[in-house]
Order: C-alpha cells, then sequence, then structure tokens
C-alpha cells in the first residue's frame, strides 16, 4: 500500500465522490485538494512545495460559526443571546464536527503522513474535524459565503433540529446522566480543561467523561455554562449511538 496516498481510494478519484457528498463542484478543484492535506503530508513531501490546510481550517471555523450563528437567529426569533450562544457552542465542537465527518466519509480522502496513517489518524476526531472546518473554507474561497452557508445548513440540519427541538439547554446535564445511567449503570463526570480570558470575559472549557473515555467539550462563560454544553454535546454522540474515544487517543 502506498502510505502516502488515502488508504484504498485512488488520489485522482477521491475528490469526485467527496464532492458529491458535499454536493457542490469546485471550480477549484486544488482548494479541495489543499482542504484535505494534513500538515503531517506536507511534512513529509520535501520535494513538492504543497500548502496543509491549516489556513482553510482557520477561515472555515470563522466562517461556520457565522453560518450556525445565522441559522440560530433565523430558527429561534426572540431568543435571548445567552441561550443562542449556548447552542452555537454545542452545534460547533469537535464532537459535532468529527461526526459530520464521518457522515460524509471523509477520512479515506485525508492526506496523512505515515505516522498519522499508522496510528489512525484518518479516524482522529481532532484531524476529522479539523479537515471539514478547512473544506467549508474552501467551498468558501471557491463559491463565496452563501454556498457555504448553505453546505453547513444542509450539514447541520439534523443537529440544529434536534438542538433546537430538545428540552432547555439547563436540563442537559439531567438527560445525560439518565441516559448513561440506564446503559451503562455508571454516572459521567465533567472536569475543567481550562479556563481563559481577563475575569470580566472568561471563557471556560469543560470535557464530559464516561470512564476512561472522553463524550465531549463544551464551553461557556462559566463552569456550569460549559457543562451544559459538554452534556448537550455528548447527547449528539450518545444518542446517535456512536463510541467515546479513549483519553489516551485524544489528537488535539
Amino acid at each position: 500500500m502506498n502510505l502516502s496516498s488515502p488508504p484504498g481510494v485512488p488520489p485522482e478519484t477521491a475528490p469526485a465522490g467527496l464532492e458529491r457528498r458535499l454536493g457542490h463542484l469546485f471550480g477549484r478543484p486544488g482548494l479541495l485538494a489543499r482542504a484535505l492535506r494534513h500538515r503531517s503530508f506536507t511534512y513529509e513531501q520535501t520535494h513538492q512545495d504543497l500548502e496543509d490546510n491549516e489556513r482553510l481550517e482557520y477561515l472555515g471555523d470563522a466562517v461556520l460559526e457565522l453560518a450556525v450563528s445565522h441559522l440560530l437567529l433565523r430558527r429561534n426569533p426572540g431568543e435571548d443571546e445567552g441561550r443562542l450562544t449556548r447552542l452555537r457552542a454545542a452545534l460547533v465542537n469537535e464532537t459535532s464536527l468529527s461526526l459530520l465527518a464521518r457522515r460524509l466519509d471523509l477520512g479515506p480522502h485525508l492526506r496523512l503522513g505515515r505516522g498519522e496513517l499508522l496510528s489512525g489518524g484518518a479516524d482522529k476526531p481532532s484531524i476529522l474535524s479539523n479537515a471539514l472546518e478547512a473544506i467549508i473554507g474552501a467551498v468558501f474561497l471557491d463559491a463565496g459565503f452563501e454556498t457555504a452557508s448553505r453546505l453547513v445548513e444542509r450539514l447541520w440540519e439534523p443537529l440544529l433540529d434536534r438542538a433546537v427541538e430538545a428540552p432547555a439547554l439547563k436540563d442537559a446535564k439531567t438527560r445525560l446522566q439518565e441516559l448513561i445511567q440506564e446503559r451503562e449503570k455508571v454516572t459521567p463526570r465533567y472536569r475543567l480543561v481550562r479556563s481563559e480570558g481577563p475575569d470580566h470575559q472568561r471563557v471556560f472549557l469543560v470535557e464530559v467523561k464516561l470512564k476512561r473515555k472522553v463524550l465531549a467539550q463544551g464551553q461557556g462563560r462559566s463552569k456550569k455554562e460549559a457543562e451544559q454544553a459538554a452534556a448537550t454535546a455528548a447527547l449528539i454522540l450518545v444518542e446517535d449511538g456512536l463510541e467515546p474515544e479513549e483519553e489516551a487517543g485524544r489528537g488535539r
């Protein structure tokens, strides 16, 4: 097997299938190719002048946040800023991005270095989520914000519907605990990963764990708010029947 190519998928045919699933035909195919290049791949290609996907990821992160913010405003008229912020945090995170990347079967199309391929990098949540953000950035550069926003709406629609229709976010921890206790007979635990920013604009990042596995992360302006965002993100994972990742295997 050629370890510098997407496993099982000829490089020249990989983008076409992905474009069909994305619902966007690139006018500048090089943008999609760049969005699929992990830095581990470009580092090994010393004979080529290739750019990895990190700049596109940076752009896609901003486009995604704006697109989801706009969708939430449109779908939730009259909702206050605090709840909209919590909804966005529950919808835009590594858990939801990697979930949607797997639904797109993105992993086999990624260009990874030998080490990442051998360590299962094509299914690492951090690599998948970054690549999906890079693709959103590539669509924005290729066809503008409206096209990128339509892509985001198509991909996130099931999660948007679930988040909007679910009970209030203040009940997310309770709902997650009931679900986990029913299935696993244990209680999920929350851990503060970090806090940053000045005191009046503090942002907290919290992860929720099941035994030794990390279910999801969430952020908020207080530890309580961050825990609720993490619980809401975890509910998406658990209700879809996906396995959480082992703590030791986290990529970011």
